[in-house]
């Protein structure tokens, strides 16, 4: 940039600032640096979890639940549905049989993987698949994994072989001491069962729940004949102590574990991905995971882990490991054919909204405000950096900047009556439809000036912006 172009964005940058700051508002300057590539988001980064119960539903992952078909369509045109959970260990598959959806006593039938496999036709989501290995057999491994695979061709993604192992002690599958080198064997012995039905049975794992290390290792020792490395994560499980205001702060533990995460995928240049999680295990809080600050809580999430290199994603929803619909469901369903868009969902949509193309370099300093903000280079050079702001009451007014002359700009807004609201949410002014559709109803103009333009966030909201040079 030459002196003179440098001057008169100064000249901008000032007279944007004195156009007044918002009444209780911290002003926040972010400065977007396209020419820093961080790296792509994979398009299908999005997916949704379900227990294995779900499957033995008969009904609802099928391609004749179209209102369904089209809440998980409208989450994005490639995702990646992953079925496992507590409850896989506990199930068997009967071809003939009568389905049973039970926390530990789940049965599913060819017809419950008939309707699965149309239904993911349907959606164009592909399928990571959890099998037994906690109370089930090496033949009953082979015999599920032929029938997922007849049903699911070429949307199939990878079996998983056992969920959680790392606590299969405290579930009770093992012995107390069982330790990684003791499911690397089952593990491989599985494997090598199912791959003598199916050479070509492509696999993921290890799906630890705490013990990061079995990650670490087992992208040493099976690295080469792996579609994903995965694990899972929850804030902690809910308690009393699980309230609103620690989800919308950021988690110690999170980014030294995504650390080691992405280090062990960079070593074996296998991709890892965060199969299972949501905000606190057991189905979520009530008067927390199932609202309005769950939406912000989620929206920042997946892009703090597309930040760290993840490759995606899968959000818990529907009936969980302990027979109830959880709490932090984005899809809400009631159990009687009606389903809808919940809190959570809006920030899934937000995600959709703003991720479409390569991650790019911000600086900003929130000054100590609950504020974080992630920009994204799309085709034809479009800009869209995504501000949320997670504070209860403290609004911020932000001067956003690029290299280049902007000459036109946009906001969507995420909004809800308040961070506790379970209803009311909307996404660019427009809520989901009954029949799962979505529509931004509103997109609203920003003035710019050179290469900056000026952004009020209120509290307890998020904003998509949308910048062409």
């Amino acid at each position: 940039m030459d002196r003179r172009r440098f001057l008169l964005g100064l000249s901008n940058l000032a007279a944007l600032s004195m156009a007044g700051q918002t009444q209780n508002a911290q002003l926040v300057q972010i400065n977007i640096d396209p020419d820093r590539i961080l790296g792509p988001i994979p398009a299908d980064f999005t997916g949704l979890g379900y227990e294995i119960s779900s499957v033995a539903r008969p009904g609802l992952l099928s391609a004749a639940n179209r209102q369904y078909v089209q809440l998980v369509r409208t989450l994005g045109a490639q995702g990646i549905i992953r079925i496992g959970g507590n409850t896989s260990d506990y199930s068997s598959f009967a071809p003939a049989g009568e389905a049973v959806s039970a926390p530990k006593a789940t049965v599913v039938n060819e017809g419950n993987l008939k309707e699965l496999g149309a239904f993911l036709d349907a959606t164009g989501w592909r399928l990571i698949w959890g099998i037994n290995l906690g109370s089930g057999t090496e033949q009953q491994a082979w015999e599920e994994a032929q029938a997922v695979a007849a049903v699911a061709k070429n949307n199939l993604l990878a079996f998983e072989i056992g969920n959680e192992p790392d606590l299969f002690s405290h579930e009770g599958h093992k012995t107390k001491g069982y330790s990684y080198e003791d499911y690397l064997k089952e593990y491989r012995r599985y494997k090598s069962a199912v791959r003598a039905k199916l050479p070509h049975a492509p696999f993921a794992g290890p799906d630890a729940a705490n013990a990061t290390d079995w990650v670490t290792r087992f992208a040493a020792d099976e690295g080469s004949d792996l579609k994903l490395l995965t694990h899972h994560y929850y804030r902690e499980c809910a308690s009393p102590t699980s309230t609103l205001d620690k989800l919308l702060h950021p988690d110690p533990k999170l980014a030294p574990e995504l650390e080691k995460l992405k280090a062990a995928s960079a070593s074996s240049r296998v991709p890892y991905r965060i199969c299972e999680t949501n905000s606190f295990c057991g189905g979520g809080k009530p008067g927390v995971s199932d609202t309005f600050g769950a939406a912000l809580w989620v929206l920042d999430f997946m892009f703090t882990l597309a930040w760290a290199d993840a490759a995606g994603v899968n959000m818990e929803t529907g009936v969980n490991q302990l027979g109830f619909i959880s709490w932090y469901s984005p899809i809400g369903d009631d159990e009687h054919g009606h389903y809808a868009a919940k809190p959570e969902y809006y920030g899934m949509l937000a995600f959709r909204e703003a991720n479409q193309g390569r991650r790019v370099g911000t600086n900003y300093d929130a000054e100590g405000t609950n504020l974080t903000a992630y920009a994204v280079l799309g085709p034809q050079k479009k800009l869209s950096l995504t501000v949320i702001n997670k504070e209860q009451s403290r609004n911020a007014d932000l001067i956003v900047t690029a290299k280049t002359h902007l000459t036109n700009a946009s906001a969507l807004r995420l909004r809800g009556p308040s961070l506790e609201s379970k209803d009311g949410v909307t996404l660019g002014g427009s809520t989901v439809t009954a029949d799962g559709q979505w529509k931004a109803e509103h997109a609203e103009p920003l003035r710019t000036q050179g290469h900056s333009c000026r952004l009020h966030v209120p509290a307890a909201s998020a904003a998509i912006v949308s910048l062409q040079a």
